[in-house]
C-alpha cells in the first residue's frame, strides 16, 4: 500500500508523514499544494510556508506533460508510477526522482492527489561514492605493492654503489657513484610518497578552521603574492575528531593542487566550510558532516581525466607526479571521509566531507 492510499486528514497520519524519509506532497482538487512533509521541503528546497497554495505547474516549472498526467490521474481516480523522472524545482534547479501519484482518499471520496517522491540522485551518488572508495582501496593496495617491490632492489643498488665508491681512487669516478646514490635516494623518497603516511591513527579533537588557517599560511608563503586566498568559514561548526597531522597533509595537497592548476597566472583560491546534515558516505548515513571546499578559478580539470585524477601517477600537468590527490583521498578515507570534485573552466571545487563522529 502506498502512502497515497492512507487517510491524511487525521492528526496521526500527519505525524507519521513528518517522520518519513520519502517526500510526500498533497495536492487539492485544483492541483495546488495543500500539505508537504519535511522530507519534501528538503527535496524541493522550499519551506512549506512558500509551498502552500502553489500550483503544480509552478511547483515543477516547465513540466507540462507531468502536470497533464497528474490531472488525468485525478480525473480517472487512478494511480501511476514514473521511474527516474526529471523534474525542475521552483528555483529551476533540476532533480531526478521516482514518483508515485495516488488519488487522495477522504470521507467524501477522491479529493486531490498525493505525490510520493524519492530522489534517485541520492542512490546514484551513494553508488558512485562506494565505487570511489573501492577504487581508492584497490589503487592504494596496488601502489603499496609496487612501492615495496621497488624499494627492495633500491636498497641493494645503494649498498653496491657505496661499496664501489670505497674501492675507487679516481675522484671523477667517485662522482658517478654519488650520482647513483643520489638518484636512488630520490627514488626512495618518491616511493615513500607513494606509500603515504602509515601506522596507527592518532585522533584528537580540534577545530577544522585551525587546520585550514595553518595550511593557508603555508601555501601563501610557498605561492607568494600571485595567489589570493579567500575564506568563507561557518563559525558554528562543531569540533572535529580526526588525526590532525593527516588532515593538514590532505588539505595541503588539495591547496597545492589548486596553486599548480593556476600556474603562473594571478588567481584566486577560496576556502569554504559548511555543516551538512544527513549525508551518506559510502553506505553509511551520518547525522552531521563538515563540508570543506577548496575552490579555484583556474582552467579546470581536463574532462578526459574524470575520476582517474584520484588514481596514482595520473596528472593533468606534464611535470606532475600524480600523487597529491590520491594521497589526499587516501588520508581523508582513513578518517571515514570522502573527496569529490566538480570542474569547469574558471571554477573548480574539490569538496571534502568529514563525519562528526559523536553525533551519529
Amino acid at each position: 500500500m502506498t502512502v497515497g492510499a492512507r487517510m491524511f486528514n487525521e492528526h496521526d497520519g500527519i505525524a507519521v508523514l513528518n517522520q518519513l524519509a520519502t517526500a510526500v506532497i498533497q495536492l487539492d482538487a485544483e492541483l495546488r499544494v495543500w500539505e508537504a512533509n519535511p522530507a519534501a521541503e528538503n527535496l524541493i528546497m522550499t519551506s512549506i510556508a512558500k509551498l502552500r497554495g502553489l500550483s503544480l505547474g509552478k511547483l515543477f516549472p516547465g513540466q507540462h506533460e507531468f502536470v497533464a498526467a497528474v490531472a488525468l490521474a485525478v480525473c480517472d481516480q487512478r494511480s501511476f508510477t514514473e521511474r527516474d523522472l526529471q523534474l525542475t524545482r521552483p528555483n529551476l534547479e533540476p532533480m531526478r526522482v521516482d514518483c508515485i501519484v495516488s488519488p487522495r482518499q477522504s470521507g467524501d471520496g477522491v479529493q486531490g492527489v498525493v505525490l510520493e517522491l524519492t530522489s534517485t540522485e541520492r542512490q546514484q551518488r551513494i553508488q558512485a561514492e562506494e565505487n570511489k572508495l573501492i577504487q581508492n582501496q584497490i589503487s592504494t593496495a596496488l601502489m603499496q605493492g609496487l612501492a615495496h617491490e621497488v624499494k627492495n632492489p633500491l636498497g641493494g643498488i645503494r649498498g653496491a654503489a657505496q661499496l664501489l665508491e670505497r674501492e675507487l681512487t679516481d675522484v671523477q669516478q667517485r662522482e658517478y657513484t654519488q650520482i647513483i646514490i643520489g638518484e636512488v635516494d630520490r627514488l626512495r623518497k618518491l616511493v615513500d610518497r607513494m606509500l603515504g603516511p602509515r601506522g596507527v591513527l592518532t585522533p584528537s579533537t580540534f577545530n577544522v578552521h585551525e587546520v585550514l588557517e595553518h595550511v593557508r599560511q603555508v601555501v601563501e608563503i610557498e605561492a607568494g603574492r600571485c595567489i589570493s586566498i579567500h575564506r568563507d568559514y561557518d563559525p558554528s561548526l562543531p569540533e572535529l575528531q580526526a588525526d590532525r597531522d593527516l588532515m593538514i597533509q590532505a588539505f595541503l595537497n588539495l591547496m597545492r593542487n589548486s596553486v599548480q592548476a593556476l600556474g603562473d597566472r594571478r588567481g584566486n583560491i577560496c576556502l569554504r566550510t559548511r555543516a551538512q546534515r544527513k549525508f551518506t558516505i559510502g553506505s553509511r548515513l551520518h547525522r552531521l558532516v563538515i563540508r570543506v571546499e577548496v575552490c579555484d578559478d583556474g582552467p579546470g580539470v581536463d574532462p578526459a581525466l574524470g575520476d582517474s585524477i584520484f588514481f596514482p601517477m595520473v596528472s593533468g600537468r606534464p611535470d606532475g607526479s600524480g600523487l597529491g590527490l590520491p594521497i589526499a583521498q587516501s588520508l581523508v578515507n582513513r578518517q571515514g571521509g570522502l573527496i569529490d570534485y566538480t570542474s569547469a573552466p574558471g571554477h573548480t571545487v574539490f569538496t571534502v566531507w568529514l563525519p562528526i563522529r559523536n553525533t551519529r
